[in-house]
Order: C-alpha cells, then sequence, then structure tokens
C-alpha cells in the first residue's frame, strides 16, 4: 500500500473533529476522570484500562493530541496533553501513567524523524507508543541496510493498545569499536507483549509489560544512532521544520521528566479528594465529636497538603511554559542547562506531592481509609512503586542535579 509522503500531492489529513479546540479536549478528560474511580480495582487486576475506556480515549482523540495536524493529529502542544494527563491520573493513577506513557512519544516520533517516516508512524492517525531507555536485545543488519531485533524490553508503558514501540539497544558503529546506542522504533507487526505484569507494589494496571522482538524488522529510517537522553536540538529537529512548529523541535528529555512531575501530581490530587471524602463522611475519634472537616487537626492536615499539591502543580505548569517558551525563541535557546533546570523543578515536584501524601494524608487518614483497595492506600501503593522508577530515583534525584552545575559552570564530561 502507498504511504502518503508527499504533502503537498496528497493534501493533508484532517483529524476526525478539525474544530476541536483544547479547552474541549480538556474538558473530555475532566469529564471521564471520576467514571476511572469506580474502575481502579478492575483495572489492576487485568493490568491495563478496559478496551470500553480504550475505546472512549479514540473517541475522545486524546491519542492524537501530539500528532502533527498534516498526519490527522490535533497538534495541540504539550500544554493540553498534560492537563488531560493530569486529570486522567487523578481518577486513576494507573490509567493515567498507561495512558501517559503510551502517547507521550508522539512528540518524539514527530520531531527526530524524517518526513518519509512520519508519514509512516501517523499513517492511522491515532498514535500510541510506549518507549523504554535500557538497552537491551541483539541486532543484526540485513543485505539491504534494515535492521534485524531479537530480545526482550522490560516495562513498556502502554503496551496492551499500542502501535509502535520505541527502544534501544546496542550496535557497534564499525567493526572493533565498542558498542553504542541505537534508538528505533517498531512497528506493532514486529513485536509481541508478554503477560507478565501486575505482581509489583503499586501500578498494577499500568499495562508496563514486557515487549518481545523475534526477528523483528526495523528499517533503517526508523532508527538513530543515539539514546533519548542524548539527544539535542539547539541546531534544529527534521519536525521543526517539516511542521514550521517550534513544538517539534523542543527538549526531549526534559518533556519525558514533566511527565512525571505531571504524574505525581494527579495522584496527589486523587488522594486529596480521596482524603476530602472522608473530611465530610467521617467523625473524629476522641471528644468533643465532629466531622473531620470541623476539627482544627483535620483542617491543619488538610490544608497542609493541599498547599504543597498547590504548589506543585504550579510549579509544573510553570515548568512547561518554560518549555514551550524556550523553544518558540528557536533551536539555539534549548540548552542543557535549561533541560536540566526543568528537571530540577520536576525533582522538586514529585517531592512535594509525595510528602503531602506520605507526611499528611496517608497517616492521618485512619486505618479502615488505608486497606487494600481503598483510593488513599491505592495512591500511596503507586506513589511508592513511582520512587523506584529509574526516571525519578536515578535521573531526577541524582544526574540531573550534577548536570545542572555542570552545565552552568561550563564543566565538560570526562569521557
Amino acid at each position: 500500500m502507498a504511504v502518503a509522503t508527499n504533502v503537498s500531492e496528497y493534501g493533508v489529513v484532517f483529524p476526525p473533529e478539525p474544530g476541536l479546540t483544547p479547552a474541549e479536549i480538556i474538558a473530555r478528560a475532566e469529564a471521564i476522570a471520576p467514571t476511572l474511580v469506580a474502575r481502579q480495582a478492575e483495572t489492576e487486576e487485568r493490568t491495563f484500562y478496559a478496551p470500553d475506556t480504550h475505546e472512549e480515549f479514540l473517541k475522545a482523540g486524546f491519542y492524537r493530541i501530539l500528532v502533527p495536524r498534516r498526519y490527522g493529529g490535533y497538534e495541540f502542544g504539550i500544554d493540553t496533553f498534560l492537563r488531560v494527563v493530569m486529570a486522567l491520573t487523578r481518577g486513576c493513577p494507573s490509567t493515567g501513567w498507561m495512558y501517559c506513557l503510551g502517547h507521550a512519544h508522539a512528540l518524539m516520533a514527530a520531531s527526530l524523524f524524517d518526513e518519509r517516516a512520519q508519514a509512516e508512524f501517523f499513517e492511522a492517525g491515532d498514535f500510541i507508543c510506549p518507549a523504554t531507555v535500557m538497552p537491551s536485545g541483539t541486532v543484526e543488519r540485513t543485505p539491504d541496510g534494515d535492521w534485524l531485533l531479537n530480545g526482550t524490553w522490560n516495562y513498556c508503558s502502554g503496551s496492551p493498545y499500542a502501535t509502535h514501540f520505541i527502544g534501544h539497544t546496542l550496535v557497534s558503529p564499525a567493526e572493533g569499536e565498542p558498542p553504542a546506542p541505537m534508538l528505533f522504533v517498531a512497528p506493532r507487526s514486529q513485536w509481541r507483549r508478554l503477560n507478565d505484569w501486575g505482581g509489583q507494589l503499586g501500578l498494577k494496571g499500568s499495562g508496563s509489560h514486557s515487549i518481545v522482538m523475534e526477528n523483528g524488522l526495523v528499517p533503517a529510517r526508523y532508527t538513530l544512532p543515539t539514546h533519548v537522553s542524548q539527544v539535542t536540538v539547539n541546531e534544529g529537529t527534521p519536525g521543526r521544520d517539516l511542521h514550521d512548529n517550534p513544538l517539534y523541535g523542543g527538549g526531549q528529555l526534559s518533556f519525558m521528566v514533566i511527565e512525571d512531575a505531571v504524574l505525581a501530581v494527579g495522584m496527589a490530587l486523587g488522594a486529596l479528594d480521596a482524603y476530602e471524602e472522608l473530611m465530610r463522611t467521617r467523625t473524629t475519634a476522641f471528644p468533643p465529636t465532629m466531622t473531620r472537616a470541623e476539627a482544627p487537626d483535620y483542617q491543619f492536615w488538610y490544608g497542609e497538603a493541599a498547599g504543597m499539591i498547590a504548589t506543585g502543580e504550579a510549579a509544573i505548569m510553570n515548568a512547561v511554559q518554560q518549555w514551550a517558551e524556550t523553544t518558540a525563541k528557536g533551536a539555539p535557546a534549548v540548552t542543557k542547562e535549561q533541560e536540566m533546570r526543568i528537571a530540577a523543578i520536576c525533582h522538586e515536584v514529585v517531592k512535594l506531592c509525595w510528602h503531602a501524601v506520605e507526611n499528611y494524608l496517608f497517616p492521618t487518614a485512619g486505618s479502615s481509609a488505608v486497606r487494600q483497595g481503598q483510593r488513599i492506600e491505592r495512591v500511596w501503593r503507586d506513589m511508592s512503586m513511582f520512587h523506584s522508577h529509574a526516571g525519578f530515583a536515578v535521573f531526577l534525584s541524582t544526574i540531573a542535579k550534577r548536570e545542572l552545575a555542570k552545565a552552568h559552570f561550563g564543566i565538560a564530561d570526562e569521557h
């Protein structure tokens, strides 16, 4: 089947709702989010959100938010996408995580690859593509220059409904040279998903299954000789030129860690919602008996947590604004120092949200409210699991801080 790679010849593909606005798509997410709360247990048991939820997301346009308009997407920008993520995560952390890490990588695909590859990636309009950063598997070159991959890639959040997969493997640039990372995009036809998720402490319904490739064929045009954490965009990107939109020329690493912080805010807001319900319906354990909403101690605990979470939300949305404003200034403005400054903000946002839940909401909710399956208990598990994610535990907590200082003082890497 021929693929439309020449826009002037084939014309732009219009999205299903050409007049849809960012405000409308965010409102759809905010309307769907409350319906996800009662389905949290079944989502965890299934290990991914339900097929009818997936269909609802398709109909709402959620998988087209970051897809370029010329391929039938909405090209709304990361602020709209992240508001949708925050709303869905507030309703169900697993669902928000799976959706976020499934659709977010449309930005990477639309930024870093050439026109032909993009036309093929986005041919169906909707784009769901988990990604992992740990290189894995083995690879060999085909006679025509493409690649055959074999191996297993773990923690592929969003894999149950995925259309593609972005992974890394190691390739020797030339005979005798040490192997270096290669980023690749594999179509759904070239891999299979394992049923190996759900036994973890939290995020049991995030669809973070492993992906297996057995002689999976990846065209050379679907690969880049780099690791996503090493991508620099300050000299421009194919996507920025192709779509004439700075959205597709922004920092890839800083966008990835912004996702982490938005997910943390969404989770904490869900815990605060559950705590508010307890405030309205539960009474104090010791006299004088009154609703928790009337009790000074509970008022303080709620207010302290609410303030911390609101601060986290304000900080991350400012970071989103910084990301967009930086890209709008032009490719040279997207420096490593600016990327690491945004990463440092993201780390503080996650810490604020975690402390709000860990120090105030979870311990004062009461033992009956933190039984297995209760909403606050689930958020506590999910945020605890979050802390084991390499993006937070390794990169944001340690590497990003050092890299920010090195970039600011002009200290080069030793290797």
